[in-house]
Order: structure tokens, then sequence, then C-alpha cells
């Protein structure tokens, strides 16, 4: 199990530097370029096993309990170790970030990204993965820096180069935000670690706080807090990713919101609240504020471009809702209890797998039409996907109401779970001001139905396909496999909410108990 799990993370940037090598004769296939991409569907294909058998082999009777461990010394004069584990709440993220990475290589092998190097595009979305299945996996708080930083060139260079009009703006956007945001982040790991004495997130969510003053804990929430909330994007430091969404590849924006937007909230769980909880309760509604306003705002944004005559992008109105979505998000952690912070941690899977859909559903009709922009998609000679592609205007259809929050689908029951977390806050936060933001969230949940079903009228509705007008392809072999998973899982969870809320439940009671249980 220790070294499956090394695998996991390291086998990715393996599999990176060997596509950057020439393809051995026999394995080119039709092209080198056929070869370098068959090499990311091999190299994702095998990490996604891997965290399978991993998934498989967890000891789901002690999901609280840190498994499959390597603690080796690393930088002795600064006491950084490697050290790795995995426990119920890093399980569910481990996998859905092999899954997602999978299903976009596989997408990218039967339709190739266009523009340069297909090798450089293979490489980097392996970089990437490696990147962000460390995020989730290391226990260490400079290696959980490292491997946050990891992430941030190979999305800008697939977004640089592989994007759509405005990519190199967008692309600056993304990172100069980022790396702002983490220099503020690192500041504040630095606090603790030195203030404390150890980098070990084991050893100090166990401490719970207890060797750091309320003054220390504040500050480091302060600026830890800052740098996770630009990666969540928690509203306002959100204005860089409509325009990330907007020029990334498929793909690209695909892992952007299905796992990258979920590195933020992870450290949110993982090192805020158990760490510095004297911290957070101080910042906690201030959190929560921020949190429903991102949930009015990021709906608000969607009904304006979704009316006719705005000329709204979908894939632009599917990130402003990631703003709205991962409002609910922020809203659990900052209960503080239980039942909001496994919302949280449920909303977030349930988020990766339909926001996924979603972009790959957006591409998928911006392939066919050549334009993303909701009013030629609602026009006369637009989509009208139930009449031209029945299959896929089904399946635009389904992750829609999936998106909405709809009981028996994925996207339901974090977002209850984390309303339910507002009503009825942690000690020593005011319910009053809790019960104000349950109101304002709840409102949010009919603004979401609301754009969603507009655009499932505008794009999706319509007459059969007018005499004359020239076809379009249905769902394709390969986008059936690409989108099956994702339709299954969120399915899956929402009908047997227990598969994930089985596994997150001891461990956040645990971790917010201080590892005392």
């Amino acid at each position: 199990m220790q070294f499956l799990l090394a695998l996991i993370v390291a086998g990715p940037l393996l599999g990176a530097a060997a596509a950057l090598l020439p393809a051995p004769p026999g394995l080119k296939g039709t092209s080198p370029d056929q070869a370098v991409l068959r090499h990311g569907v091999t190299v994702t294909g095998v990490i996604l096993l891997a965290t399978l058998v991993l998934a498989a082999g967890f000891d789901h009777d002690h999901p609280s309990t840190m498994q499959a461990t390597t603690d080796i010394s690393w930088i002795r004069a600064l006491d950084v170790r490697i050290h790795l584990g995995v426990d119920g709440i890093s399980l569910p993220l481990l996998v859905l970030t092999a899954l997602l990475s999978f299903l976009c290589a596989l997408h990218s092998y039967f339709k190739p990204p266009a523009g340069p190097a297909p090798k450089a595009f293979v490489a980097l979305l392996l970089v990437l993965e490696s990147g962000t299945l460390a995020t989730f996996a290391v226990l260490d708080l400079v290696l959980f820096f490292l491997a946050f930083e990891t992430v941030l060139i190979p999305m800008y260079f697939l977004i640089a180069r592989w994007g759509g009009e405005g990519r190199r703006a967008a692309a600056t956007k993304f990172v100069l935000y980022t790396l702002l945001g983490s220099v503020v982040m690192l500041l504040g790991l630095l606090l603790i670690g030195v203030k404390s004495g150890t980098f070990d997130m084991v050893a100090l969510a166990t401490d719970n706080g207890r060797g750091l003053t309320t003054s220390v804990q504040v500050i480091a929430v302060l600026a830890i807090g800052i740098g996770l909330a630009v990666k969540t994007p928690m509203w306002p430091l959100h204005s860089w990713l409509p325009d990330a969404h907007t020029a990334a590849p498929t793909v690209g924006s695909v892992l952007l919101a299905g796992v990258l937007l979920k590195m933020g909230t992870y450290g949110l769980v993982r090192i805020v609240l158990p760490i510095a909880p004297d911290g957070m309760r101080t910042f906690a509604p201030y959190l929560a504020a921020f949190a429903v306003a991102g949930i009015v705002y990021g709906s608000l944004a969607c009904l304006a471009l979704a009316r006719p005559g705005a000329k709204g992008d979908l894939k632009r109105l599917i990130a402003y809702s990631s703003v709205g979505h991962m409002g609910f998000v922020l809203l659990g952690i900052a209960t503080m209890t239980p039942t909001g912070v496994n919302g949280a941690l449920f909303a977030n899977v349930a988020h990766g797998l339909v926001t996924g859909l979603l972009f790959f559903l957006a591409g998928a009709v911006k392939d066919r039409y050549g334009t993303a922009d909701l009013d030629t998609l609602a026009g006369a000679t637009g989509a009208a996907l139930y009449g031209r592609a029945p299959r896929l205007g089904a399946l635009l259809a389904f992750a829609a109401v999936a998106s909405l929050g709809l009981p028996g689908l994925a996207g339901f029951w974090g977002e209850m779970l984390a309303l339910f977390g507002a009503f009825d806050p942690a000690e020593g936060l005011s319910r009053p001001a809790f019960l104000t933001f349950t109101a304002i969230g709840a409102f949010g949940t009919l603004l979401t139905a609301a754009y969603l079903l507009i655009v499932v009228r505008r794009v999706c509705m319509g007459g059969p396909r007018p005499a004359g007008e020239a076809p379009i392809a249905d769902v394709q072999g390969y986008e059936f496999a690409a989108w099956t998973p994702l339709v299954a899982l969120t399915v899956l969870a929402g009908l047997w909410p227990a598969v994930l809320l089985g596994l997150t439940d001891p461990a956040v009671q645990k971790l917010l108990a201080g590892g005392t249980q």
C-alpha cells in the first residue's frame, strides 16, 4: 500500500518525462503524435487502476486512520519530511483526480487538441495530474505548498498554448492571481511551522492548536485562507476563473473545475480547521458571508449571461456557476460542524463529477457549432439539441438538473448538508448570523435552478431539423466512453450517499476533535 500511494503520486511525473522521449518504432502506430497521445491514456489508465486498487485495499472500517503512509526525512535542517498518507477525506479526491485525468487523456486521444506539440500537451497533463494527486496525499506543510504550486505552470501552458480566443491574457491572469495568493499562504504555513516546531500535518492536527497562541492562529488563518480562497475561488477573488474557463481547451476546463478548485477547499479542511481552530472560529462568520455572497453573485451572473441578447458564453456561464457551487462548500466549512464539513466534502466531489461532465458537453457543443454563444445556440439555426442531437441534448439536460441539486443526484446532498450545518453552527459561532446565511444560501438554490433551466430551454428545446439544414453528429463512441463514468457516479452518489459519507464522516469527526477520537 505504501508503494502504491508513492506510485500514484510519482508515476505521472515519470510518465511525463517518458512522453518527451522519441517513441519506439513499434509503438508509433500511424504517427508519433498518435503514439504520445496513446502514452497519455496508458499512464493515466495505470494511475487510475492503482488508485482503484488503493481504494479497494483501504481499511473502510477505520477511515479516520492515515493509511498507506510513508514518512522519510528529506530536509533535516528544516525537519521537512516526505510524509504521505490517505484517509477518508483524501481518498475520494484521489480517485476523482485519477478518473478525470484518465477521461481527459482518453478524450484527447480521439480528439487531439488544436495546437502545437502533442508531446508537450501530454507531458503537461501528466505533471498536472501528479501535482494534484500529491496535494491530496502529502502530510507535510512544505510539501503541500510545493505540490500546490506544481499545478500552476502546466495549467498556464495548457491555457496559453491550446486555448481559444484571449488565451494568453486569461492564462496570465490565472497565474498572477494564484501566485500572489500562494506567496501569502506560504508565509502563513511558515508561521505555523516555526511557532509549533514542526511542519507535520498529522502532529499539528493532533495538537489542535494548543501549541499556538490565538494571535498566531488568527494571522496564520488569514494568510493561508487568502491563498486557498483564490484557488477555490471565493468571491470576490474569483475574477480569474471565468476568463480561464472560457479560453481553456475542453480538457483544461474539466481539470480546472473538476480537480484544481478542490485543492483550496481541501486545504481549509486539512490544514486550517484542525491546526488553527481558534483562528478559524474568528474568521468563520466572514467566510460564511463571502460564501453566500458568492452563491448569489454566481447565480445572478449566470442569469445575466443566460438572458436573450446577452451574448453569453456557455462555458463562461458554467464557470460562474462554479463560483456559486463552491460557495456552498465554503459555507459548510465555515460552520465548523461535522454536518457542514461532510456536506462540503460531498459537494466537492459532486461538483467535480457534474461540472466536469458539463464542460465536456459544452466543449462538444462548441466543436459541433463552432461557438458557445448562447444566443447563437438558441437561435433558429442553432442547436435545438433535442431535435438535432437527442442524446447530446439529453446528457446536457441531465447534467444541468444534477448541477441544480435535483434529489436523487449527486448535487443534492452536499448543498443540503451545508445548509443544515449552517442552521446549527458550532459552539461559539453566532446562530442568528448563520441562520441568515442559511436563508440566503437557500435562496441561491432557487436562482441556480432558474438559470440552469433557462439554459436547457434555450439550447436543448426545439423542433426537428429543418429541411435542407446540415445534420450534426450526436454523441460519438469515444464521448460515450468518456462521459458514462461521470453520469453513473453522479447517479450512484445521489442514490447512495453513504458511499462517500461513510468515508468522510469518521475522518471529519476525528479532525474536528483534534485527533482524540
